[in-house]
């Protein structure tokens, strides 16, 4: 028995920061099945390895996938690469930077936390110090792009700081890696963790682990989970020609592989790192103009996602607002924030300029059904 091929439209944009809307391409790759021991598969797993480490920009990084979400990959990472009687100190602004110390406290890891609060870069000068009274310290971790509010930590600035104190560094780069250019070597990091379904824009089901290949070489036997070693996942990846330890999602790494040559397509991260700045800037624009008042000051803002506090209009509600975006075919995300009512608005994705227009013009129409919107 046969069915007949229907790949549906979307009916709504997704304008959040992972899972995000991608090409029709992207989607159909995942049509053909693919066997996780054929030589044909494992050496796409190969070439995405390889084509990850040329965007680091440098040969001194290897690549391991991990399958699951971006915390499953967190996870991997601090529960491999920390040694016995390690120290981590965790640099937090926000949800994913204290998910960090959510997860060395499952593990029983020693640490320690600098939370600068959700709407303030961390404290340098305190790191600074920190690292400099605490020997103990072994690792330094801090998240990229914290997407509870939008924030862009300086990670240019913290990286050489932890690396002249002669300690290891590890970045959450979830939503920032392939949409934000940035050097690893200059900026002092160890260890580089991203997704599947961000600025890359594949879709969900792995995440991977970028880390220079003299530190990854020491994580042997660190492990604390068998599912989630990073380094017997690597070696495995390394001496069986892509082979994966356990089943892969294979579907989402050939759509992955596609991602990857669109983003070559469209000109690499600095291109596209140029139509996300361009969709953040309409969108925090119109918003204001608009009457929406943007929770970041613009020196702090990422192009990834912005957050919008709650207008002072009567009668508005966020579930109301979010139901009709979203009949007018635009998804968003809801606020995580502890200090104010916000809600917030991806720009990352297959999103282009036209499309926050469009976004706008929805946000008006569902703003006016408000008493005194004005409109």
């Amino acid at each position: 028995m046969t069915f007949p091929l229907q790949i549906p439209e979307n009916p709504y944009l997704l304008l959040t920061p992972g899972p995000l809307s991608t090409t029709g391409t992207v989607k159909a790759a995942m049509l053909r099945d693919w066997c996780t021991w054929d030589t044909e598969y494992n050496d796409l797993v190969q070439g995405i390895r390889r084509q990850l480490v040329e965007l680091t920009g440098s040969d001194r990084f290897t690549a391991v996938l991990m399958q699951g979400s971006g915390t499953f990959c967190v996870e991997s990472a601090i529960g491999s690469m920390m040694p016995p009687g390690g120290k981590l100190l965790i640099l937090a602004n926000g949800a994913y930077g204290l998910r960090m110390a959510a997860i060395a406290r499952y593990l029983n890891i020693s640490h320690e936390v600098h939370n600068s609060g959700e709407m303030a870069p961390p404290d340098l000068a305190r790191l600074e110090q920190t690292l400099a009274a605490d020997t103990a310290i072994t690792h330094v971790a801090v998240v990229h792009c914290e997407t509870t509010t939008g924030l862009l930590n300086p990670v240019e600035h913290i990286g050489p700081l932890v690396r002249k104190a002669g300690r290891l560094f590890m970045v959450d780069a979830m939503s920032s890696f392939g949409g934000i250019p940035m050097d690893p070597e200059a900026w002092g990091i160890d260890v580089l963790i991203s997704s599947a379904n961000k600025c890359i824009q594949g879709v969900p089901g792995f995440g991977f682990i970028l880390a220079r290949r003299d530190v990854i070489r020491q994580w042997e036997g660190q492990a604390r989970s068998l599912s989630l070693d990073a380094y017997d996942q690597w070696q495995t990846m390394e001496t069986h020609g892509g082979k994966w330890r356990f089943t892969s999602p294979t579907h989402v790494v050939r759509a992955f592989s596609q991602a990857l040559a669109e983003l070559a397509e469209e000109g690499g991260i600095k291109a596209r790192h140029r139509r996300y700045q361009k969709n953040q800037q309409l969108l925090r624009n119109g918003m204001q103009e608009l009457g929406f008042a943007p929770l970041l000051p613009e020196a702090l803002q990422s192009p990834i996602i912005t957050a919008f506090l709650h207008p002072p209009l009567p009668g508005f509600s966020f579930p109301g607002f979010y139901n009709r975006l979203k009949r007018r075919g635009f998804v968003i995300y809801p606020g995580k924030v502890s200090v104010a009512e916000c809600f917030r608005i991806g720009s990352i994705g297959e999103v282009y300029p036209q499309s926050i227009q469009a976004l706008l013009e929805a946000v008006d129409w569902a703003t006016g059904f408000l008493p005194d919107s004005g409109r």
